[in-house]
């Protein structure tokens, strides 16, 4: 596991660097990337093998007491980082927090600001569900030639913008296939097909907490449901609990402290 300096200037392992990343454009065997929100998902995805996760910025502190070796990226976008002052601090912040990395679906002026910095940064191209509205819905990225050719010339000004890296979210697989082959940019699947430098999926769909598993998406566990026997539980033994005390079986003898007949009558004669 490779050794680095953080942007404390600290000590660290990571699973991977900017560098290996980027060497991925030779590997046949792509690396992995989740979602994660907290310090157990963090946990978990280190101890399954799972090189990258992604979180927002907001959350890099948690995220980063789960796991000290993943390689976390920051997502800072459309909350509270509006000018390009507000996104080169927040990105700042984020990585004296224990970020690697940031990602931003915003304009290349943008990236190239923080870029510009030696920050390494990821961009967002495809489809950006929070800009699905322009897109006309939910819908996959590059199904004709006028659009993939669009797709391609993003691609060309996110990497001459100084990106390192690009989350490619529902491009179809065959077209992403050509442009990983021509891009210099690593990159990152989400729904994109399996010829990419990285496959990435939410870790709430890979653990089955979804209400609804996207197409691109499989589900390898059934989370939703153990939650669901958690909450039943819960309130089975909160209804329980209600009913002992309005029974009058709650507390009982064995829940209270006692005192001895005798210090209760001198107490009581004092009062």
């Amino acid at each position: 596991m490779p050794r680095i300096l953080d942007y404390n200037g600290q000590d660290a392992n990571r699973t991977v660097t900017v560098a290996s990343i980027r060497a991925q454009k030779n590997n046949d065997r792509p690396l992995t990337q989740v979602t994660a929100a907290t310090a157990e998902e963090a946990a978990a995805a280190e101890t399954a093998g799972i090189e990258m996760v992604v979180c927002m910025s907001d959350s890099v502190p948690v995220v980063r007491e789960g796991s000290a070796s993943v390689f976390v990226t920051a997502a800072i976008d459309f909350s509270g980082a509006v000018s390009d002052d507000d996104l080169l601090g927040t990105a700042y912040s984020a990585l004296s927090n224990g970020a690697d990395a940031v990602i931003t679906a915003r304009r290349f002026a943008a990236v190239r600001r923080i870029a510009d910095e030696d920050i390494p940064v990821m961009g967002h191209l495809g489809f950006v569900p929070k800009k699905s509205t322009l897109y006309g819905g939910v819908r996959a990225v590059g199904k004709t030639a006028a659009e993939a050719s669009r797709l391609w010339d993003q691609f060309r000004q996110l990497e001459d913008a100084g990106a390192f890296a690009v989350e490619c979210e529902l491009i179809p697989e065959r077209v992403m296939g050509e442009i990983n082959k021509r891009t210099g940019l690593a990159t990152i699947s989400l729904g994109s097909g399996r010829d990419a430098d990285v496959i990435f999926l939410f870790m709430s769909d890979i653990c089955g907490e979804s209400d609804r598993t996207p197409r691109h998406a499989r589900a390898y566990g059934d989370l939703a449901a153990l939650h669901a026997q958690v909450h039943d539980a819960r309130v089975a033994a909160l209804s329980a609990y209600r009913a002992d005390v309005l029974a009058g079986q709650y507390p009982g003898d064995a829940e209270v402290a006692t005192i001895d007949n005798s210090e209760l009558d001198e107490f009581l004669a004092g009062i």
